[in-house]
């Protein structure tokens, strides 16, 4: 049925963010002496207002929330709240709890809309409190490099190329490189880099169950541990798992692991990051993301402070979940606070055929940035500033770092035992790219293979 099949009364999911703004617009401003108010869309999308509860005793406040809480439900249908329910005085402290998926509307100084989320995290903030660009210094008063891999698909060579860059940059620039495994449902980076008996005893499930118990600091020294094919580079690669050794109960400690406490569980992953890079000092830091549109993925690429390498093939389904996700941070006003950190990464380049591939992945690429987070050139102005850049610029985020497919890769087998002639073959352009941008981001550049 399509919607003008549908009674006039019938309103989207889709549709309650744009028909809630324009409610609050009519409704006039509300003062803002009386703090943040918010419109709550909950679990099943009815939208209700909460105000501070020290603005109760207010009555014109409480006369104006009323007659916008009227509007609401005129607009939203069976999405308003009950007309028994106008509006929930609470708790300044509850409402901060909602700034993780706020955003603020426009043309008002106190008014919100958030969501109301099954799982705590989400694509909703973008953490950019970590680096001073000059300095590259981050809270921890550390100055690693810190990029995440990731990917809308998985099977696109996450491990892989984490465990190619961690040898590249060990051998070639004598970097202290740490690897971390946070695709935590699906592990397996470790055990292909780590041999079984350099395994240590702890991992990061491990780390965020003991954390609970306020024992997170007396198991982070136990966490890393050293490739035996690492001894014969001039830096070192230090392996963060997602288990130890024994991997325990690991489905009981998985269902703890993204846990709220009084400490948000995106605010808990940066301090195990922080304390890591403490203890050990890296240059570089490599985060295998979980794939996937799953909010637990969001934190990597967006509240470390990392750089990120988004993983895709030239593919429908890849572009379309990428547009999703571009399309989020540009309707909630995060694009411009993200787009500098990402790359996209042709992931399994054909052999055959390859540089139309490539320019037709290019394309493809172009146009998901030019829509999504590129700033829009058609308008007149002065274009000087703006975060632009045209289809053959070879060092913009679309421009693709290719991998190539190669035989000897997708032979499979152990990571530990990639050949050296393997790698050149699919990595060489790759990782010429990954050199400019490490330069780029002050972290430095590394030769080629």
């Amino acid at each position: 049925m399509t919607q003008s099949a549908m009674n006039s009364d019938f309103v989207r999911f889709d549709d309650i963010r744009k028909l809630a703004v324009d409610a609050v617009r009519q409704s006039g401003p509300i003062s803002d002496k009386i703090g943040p108010i918010y419109l709550i869309r909950n679990l099943y999308g009815k939208v209700s207002i909460s105000a501070p509860e020290d603005a109760e005793g207010e009555a014109s406040v409480r006369q104006a929330l009323e007659c916008l809480a009227v509007r609401l439900r005129e607009a939203l249908g069976t999405h308003g709240a009950p007309a028994g329910e106008p509006v929930l005085f609470v708790g300044r402290a509850l409402l901060d709890s909602l700034r993780n998926t706020a955003w603020k509307i426009p043309g008002t100084s106190n008014v919100y809309f958030a969501d109301r989320l099954v799982t705590a995290a989400g694509w909703w903030t973008v953490d950019d409190s970590g680096a001073n660009a000059a300095e590259g210094r981050r809270p921890s008063g550390g100055t690693a490099a810190r990029f995440t891999l990731h990917s809308v698909k998985g099977g696109v060579g996450l491990s892989t190329t984490a465990t190619v860059l961690a040898r590249h940059l060990a051998r070639t620039g004598g970097r202290r490189v740490l690897v971390v495994d946070l695709d935590l449902e699906s592990p397996g980076l470790s055990s292909a880099m780590l041999e079984p008996d350099r395994r240590p005893g702890f991992g990061i499930v491990d780390w965020f169950v003991e954390d609970l118990v306020g024992q997170g600091d007396r198991v982070i020294e136990f966490m890393t541990s050293a490739p035996r094919w690492t001894q014969e580079l001039d830096g070192d690669v230090r392996v963060v798992p997602a288990h130890g050794a024994d991997a325990g109960e690991y489905l009981a400690k998985l269902g703890r692991v993204h846990m709220d406490t009084d400490v948000a569980w995106t605010a808990r992953l940066r301090r195990l990051l922080e304390r890591l890079e403490s203890r050990f000092e890296p240059d570089v830091v490599l985060l295998e993301s979980r794939s996937g549109l799953h909010d637990i993925a969001a934190a990597t690429v967006t509240d470390l402070d990392a750089q990120v390498l988004l993983f895709a093939v030239d593919s429908d389904s890849h572009w379309d979940d990428y547009g999703i996700l571009f399309r989020h941070w540009q309707r909630h006003d995060l694009a411009a606070r993200i787009r500098e950190r990402l790359s996209i990464v042709s992931a399994l380049t054909p052999e055959l055929d390859t540089e139309r591939y490539l320019q037709r992945f290019r394309e493809h690429a172009w146009h998901l940035f030019r829509d999504g987070l590129y700033d829009d050139l058609s308008s007149p102005g002065d274009a000087g500033d703006a975060f632009s850049f045209d289809l053959g610029d070879d060092d913009a985020p679309h421009a693709p770092l290719p991998i190539h497919w190669t035989r000897g890769l997708a032979a499979g087998g152990s990571l530990r035992d990639l050949e050296e002639s393997t790698v050149r073959q699919a990595y060489r352009p790759f990782l010429t790219r990954f050199g400019r941008l490490m330069q780029s981001t002050g972290g430095g550049g590394g030769e080629t293979p």
